[in-house]
């Protein structure tokens, strides 16, 4: 997928829900992975033509596990002029040598957010932009339908008062498909997740029954996706 392409998504979904207002401060939260750094990519080179100025730039929430190389993200930031923050933490060995939780991804997913949410206080930025995708969307979809029996799924605009930080989430039309293509096409330089449970979470399962009703049903994404809105699911 082409950078324009990109640019396409992030600015309908920007658009239509109001995600960037004139002055903000926008931090987005990388991780290293495909979707934060093609978020990063798109809402700096969005910056360039958009009506309403925005400041940006990129924290990382470096969990402590062995082997993570930063580097590579460090130069990218570097040369698309966006600064980047590591906070370092000892997440990863809390979760798994200490506690040794069993179900790690709800207690990480929760250390991590708050790390993050400090430090855009402390750097003085009001929004946090984080890489949810069009297949992320749909996946809490039905997780939040089979495990907790309810129909909801995040939305693309969300203040957490406690914080005075508003969450946007400018990828929830890309498909995953297409930020893949992105970052293969622009030699993004993709971080490997060494978290012991990747591959192995809910989610993972929940992506492949996605991927199974995609092959057995026309436009399913997209009809999922149209439900959503009808359903007055909050934020949507």
């Amino acid at each position: 997928m082409k950078l324009q392409r990109l640019l396409s998504y992030v600015r309908r979904a920007v658009d239509e829900y109001n995600m960037i207002e004139e002055g903000d401060k926008i931090a987005v939260g990388v991780s290293g992975g495909k979707d934060s750094l093609a978020l990063l990519t798109a809402l700096k080179n969005l910056a360039i033509f958009y009506p309403k100025h925005f400041e940006l730039c990129g924290i990382c929430v470096d969990l402590g596990f062995k082997g993570m190389d930063f580097s590579g993200i460090e130069g990218y930031c570097r040369n698309i002029g966006v600064p980047l923050y590591i906070r370092h933490t000892d997440i990863g060995s809390i979760i798994f040598d200490e506690r040794k939780e069993k179900n790690p991804c709800s207690l990480c997913s929760k250390m991590r957010k708050g790390v993050l949410h400090d430090a855009v206080n402390e750097l003085g930025f009001n929004k946090v932009a984080l890489g949810h995708n069009r297949d992320d969307v749909i996946e809490t979809f039905f997780m939040s339908l089979f495990y907790e029996g309810r129909i909801h799924t995040f939305s693309p605009v969300t203040y957490l008062s406690r914080k005075d930080i508003t969450n946007i989430r400018p990828l929830v039309y890309v498909p995953e498909c297409d930020v893949k293509g992105f970052v293969n096409l622009y030699n993004v330089p993709v971080l490997k997740n060494k978290c012991l449970a990747d591959g192995n979470t809910k989610r993972e399962s929940m992506k492949s029954f996605v991927k199974e009703n995609v092959m057995k049903y026309d436009n399913f994404e997209e009809k999922i996706i149209g439900a959503i809105k009808r359903a007055g699911i909050d934020g949507w």
